[in-house]
């Protein structure tokens, strides 16, 4: 599995790196190091996201493959709701899938990734990058 990259206020950069290998790819250059990245337009994106409590669930999938979302929920004694809601949320950024569980209509929750990589450069000229955005 390879790792995701994820940045802060990064999307202008991205935009070009994203079209520099595109004109590679055309002109038949290999891309056997492209690493998926994941772009957040703000900090407090980031921060929700990938809040200490969404990382204890990254955590637990990882260490003990729960067959269920309530299963996982158990594993970091949290409310079902609460923790269906963030995997959610995991779900939509990529960060995890779900997949059908071999019993009744669980969905087993799965990493898409073995880990993050955070990438935040300092003195981006994004300015309102600490913004949340409307």
């Amino acid at each position: 599995m390879p790792t995701l990259k994820v940045t802060v206020g990064e999307r202008d950069r991205l935009d070009q790196r994203t079209r520099s290998r595109i004109e590679a790819a055309q002109e038949g250059e290999a891309l056997d190091d492209a690493q998926p990245v994941l772009n957040f337009d703000s900090y407090a994106e980031l921060s929700r996201l990938l809040s200490p409590k969404n990382l204890e669930l990254l955590e637990a999938i990882s260490e003990h493959e729960p067959d269920s979302i309530r299963e996982a929920a158990d594993l970091v004694d949290r409310d079902y709701k609460q923790v269906h809601r963030n995997l959610t949320e995991l779900e939509d950024i990529g960060v995890i899938e779900f997949t059908s569980g071999g019993s009744g209509q669980a969905k087993t929750p799965t990493l898409s990734y073995d880990g993050l990589e955070i990438d935040i450069p300092f003195g981006s000229p994004n300015e309102d990058i600490g913004a949340a955005t409307p």
